[in-house]
């Protein structure tokens, strides 16, 4: 008499080729993080100053060519604002921390009037920590 063995069903899962993908997908995603960062190219006037050391990252405020201000918040997002909104929006953040920092960011061809209208604004909003952004043009000492 010939017996049989029966087999005992395995009741694993394979997890080899998921981990195989997520490798892949890491990779995919490391690649295309960096390329999804959104920036505006400024020409900065240079300064032979020293960087500021801080631990807290500032708050920026653009001054573009044609008149228009940008504002960066910490957290990396840029949005278009009029000089009232901008008024308003950094009065409420200050109303929170007084010692907040703002710096005014603009092209070296924008006309100074419109730089003194956006620090105006910032006076206007209470801001008493302003500095203005610049390039070192590897001069600083």
């Amino acid at each position: 008499m010939s017996r049989r063995k029966r087999r005992k069903l395995k009741s694993e899962i394979n997890v080899v080729p998921y981990i195989d993908v997520m490798l892949v997908l890491l990779i995919i995603f490391m690649v295309t993080a960096p390329l999804l960062t959104l920036s505006i190219d400024v020409d900065l006037p240079t300064s032979r100053a020293k960087a500021l050391e801080s631990k807290q990252d500032p708050i920026v405020v653009t001054v573009h060519g044609d008149g228009q201000l940008g504002l960066t918040l910490p957290d990396g997002k840029q949005q278009a604002v009029d000089a009232e909104a901008l008024r308003t929006q950094l009065a409420a953040i200050v109303a929170q921390d007084k010692n907040t920092r703002v710096v005014v960011a603009a092209d070296s061809t924008v006309p100074y009037q419109r730089v003194i209208d956006a620090m105006d604004a910032l006076k206007r909003a209470r801001v008493e920590k302003v500095g203005l952004l610049t390039d070192s043009g590897g001069n600083a000492r």
